[in-house]
């Protein structure tokens, strides 16, 4: 078939159509794989992001009038950050070999977890179980038979340590590799090589800096207490998050080399006190940094301020010392003499701690060093006996019983007993302190006639003073922020725990205080408050306030908790109380001693509890001035006499730091709905 001059035309055409596109598709072709290969190289390649945590400064603690009591310092350490760090690993040793070189130079111990000698032919330490080598081997990948030779060898191979390199080098460069595998080093971990560096060795890493590339300095805060001799027990300390509380703090946010709170309030206001970690995000693209910023700004922890003025404290802490230091106190099991014992002093108006003395006792700020020599040191002074002591209340305790007596009518103030010294219940005779002939409860309380309160615990029975124990905290925690012994109070239900026979007159020794009745000389305080408030019991307390750290912001203020209240039936109960506990404070002072002449009336009530059969306590309680009561206090001495003695240096100390003065009263509904900032 013939065809025509058109179709011939058209025909050419096409092909050349043809032809145009498929040289327009290679031409395209070759700009996409040739010319924009690396732009579509660069958006197609994945961009990987790394976080590392930023350790918030810890919130200092100061006291009542904002004296640091533990505080921060800076210190430097040096760091290698992965992101930085070259990927080379020849270059990476020589820049930790020059490193490692400095710190040498300074006498500076860097961070060697090795368990091989320093020194060629290569051995394992002696100093060293077989646990650790066996960990050590099956990290570094060799068999449990191979030589320190042998694991030296295959560190090299694997981290390409030059053969060039010294044994002495190698072993150094060697060491720090697996200090840093052990570390777990990576871009969201920096390992730290050494710290307390001096600051001509922080000079001449930082002027390498260009040289020692992923070296960097880091300001690292460090703990530090300012007045270890300001109750240590209650301030407690700090260390590291031990394996067992791992999980606890990591849900909270925490990294595993956080520094948290171990005891006192360190522990208690561990949530004010550690501030919120910052964040670090580094973006990776194609192997190299394209962003590296702060995605979280870190924030300091919270300043405590506490109750407590460091300089009350200090003078409460010489009263006690100065009154043990004269008398002879008990020996233990090994013929150690043993001087101790607790004062504990509240303000009256809302059960904060104003002081608290211990003794034996300790300095905080060398409670790391002594640790060993603390812990077996036969006095126990690594032991708060304001807080965790527990004693028999003797006759503190009849200021309970005669509550209740009062309260529940039994008795009142003009309700007479007959004391003929001996007191004859079913079959068993007790004694009294003295003949005492018929007598009310104000006498009965300042003479602390045992006959009167046997009397009165007969009529009330067991349960009804515990009853009213309850109500003063007796075998209760008290609330304070700090950790404290609930103590116990007499039952047949305690003794069958005790595995003690309650016998008939036991309901009687636990209405004077000497039954098997345990309190803690703080809620001894606690017991003076609340009758200082007529029946209204306050929670003690140890934080006043949490500010910002630089303690320009209060962010809380603790308000008074009232923990319970005595409802009364009759008008006169405390007035009674108060009565004989003032008539109690002229019983047998001598001059020096007198709480006569202060210039206002003081309530208080002594007694001494056998403790055991080598000795008895000295224990009293009270409060100042009677007629509107500012401050309450009580105080125990181990195995001494006489510990009212010191009453009249507490209240001298008391005005010289805060004054007696008129204070108006505080509302107590406002009280009891005040919320607690813990």
């Amino acid at each position: 078939m013939r065809r025509t001059v058109s179709e011939y035309i058209k025909l050419v055409l096409s092909v050349l159509l043809v032809l145009a596109c498929t040289c327009f598709c290679a031409l395209r072709l070759m700009k996409i794989q040739v010319v924009e290969s690396q732009n579509y190289q660069r958006e197609t390649s994945a961009q990987t992001s790394y976080t590392q945590s930023i350790a918030p400064t810890r919130g200092e603690i100061v006291d009542a009038d904002g004296t640091l009591l533990v505080g921060n310092h800076v210190t430097y350490a040096v760091m290698i950050d992965k992101a930085l760090f070259p990927a080379d690993d020849q270059k990476a040793n020589r820049i930790l070999l020059e490193l490692v070189q400095i710190l040498s130079e300074a006498k500076i111990q860097w961070a060697d977890t090795l368990p091989i000698s320093m020194n060629s032919p290569y051995r394992f330490r002696i100093d060293v179980s077989q646990d650790d080598l066996n960990y050590m081997k099956n990290i570094i990948g060799v068999n449990h038979y191979a030589t320190a030779d042998n694991c030296m060898q295959i560190l090299c191979e694997t981290y390409q340590i030059d053969e060039n390199y010294t044994p002495r080098q190698k072993r150094m460069i060697a060491g720090l590799r697996y200090a840093m595998a052990q570390a777990d080093f990576s871009v969201s971990n920096q390992f730290q090589v050494a710290e307390e560096l001096p600051m001509d060795t922080v000079t001449e890493i930082s002027q390498l800096s260009m040289r020692l590339q992923g070296v960097m300095i880091s300001q690292i805060p460090e703990r530090r207490i300012e007045a270890g001799d300001v109750i240590p027990h209650e301030i407690g300390t700090t260390g590291p998050i031990y394996a067992e509380n791992a999980d606890e703090y990591l849900e909270k946010g925490y990294s595993l080399d956080a520094v948290v709170g171990i005891s006192g309030i360190e522990k208690a206001m561990e949530s004010e006190l550690q501030g919120q970690p910052g964040v670090r995000t580094i973006t990776f693209e194609a192997g190299e940094i394209i962003a590296d910023e702060i995605t979280t700004p870190v924030t300091a922890g919270h300043t405590v301020r506490l109750t407590v003025n460091s300089k009350f404290q200090k003078g409460l802490q010489e009263i006690l010392e100065e009154f043990l230091e004269d008398f002879e106190g008990y020996t233990d099991e090994d013929g150690n003499e043993i001087k101790s014992g607790a004062l504990v002093v509240l303000d009256a108006k809302t059960g904060a701690v104003l002081g608290e003395a211990t003794a034996p006792t300790y300095d905080l700020t060398k409670y790391n060093e002594n640790y060993e020599e603390l812990l077996h040191d036969s006095g126990n002074p690594l032991y708060n006996r304001a807080t965790l002591g527990l004693y028999r209340p003797g006759s503190t305790f009849k200021t309970i019983t005669a509550t209740a007596g009062l309260n529940e009518g039994l008795v009142d103030g003009d309700t007479t007993f007959f004391c003929g010294r001996q007191y004859q219940y079913y079959d068993v005779t007790f004694s009294c302190t003295g003949y005492h002939s018929n007598i009310a409860v104000a006498r009965a309380l300042m003479v602390s006639c045992n006959s009167y309160f046997y009397e009165l615990s007969r009529m009330l029975n067991i349960d009804k003073i515990a009853e009213y124990a309850k109500l003063y905290g007796i075998g209760q925690n008290t609330g304070i922020e700090t950790r404290d012994s609930a103590g116990y109070m007499a039952s047949p239900e305690k003794y069958q725990e005790l595995g003690i026979d309650w016998t008939v007159g036991q309901v009687l020794q636990a209405g004077i205080g000497n039954g098997e009745t345990m309190v803690t000389p703080l809620q001894l305080a606690c017991v003076a408050n609340t009758i200082a408030n007529k029946g209204v019991r306050y929670e003690p307390y140890l934080v006043d306030s949490i500010w910002d750290y630089s303690q320009k912001k209060c962010l809380k203020k603790t308000n008074p908790t009232v923990a319970d209240r005595i409802h009364l039936n009759y008008d006169n109960v405390y007035e009674n109380i108060q009565k004989g506990m003032i008539m109690a404070s002229g019983n047998n002072f001598p001059s020096k001693y007198s709480l006569q002449n202060l210039g206002y009336d003081v309530a208080i009530k002594t007694g001494t509890p056998q403790s055991d059969s080598h000795y008895q306590d000295s224990v009293f309680i009270g409060y100042a001035p009677a007629d509107n009561p500012q401050i309450a206090f009580s105080g125990i001495v181990e195995g001494g006499e006489y510990s009212k003695y010191m009453i009249r240096s507490i209240l001298k100390l008391y005005e010289k730091y805060y004054g007696i003065e008129e204070i108006e009263d505080i509302d107590e509904t406002e009280s009891e709905t005040a919320v607690k900032i813990r």
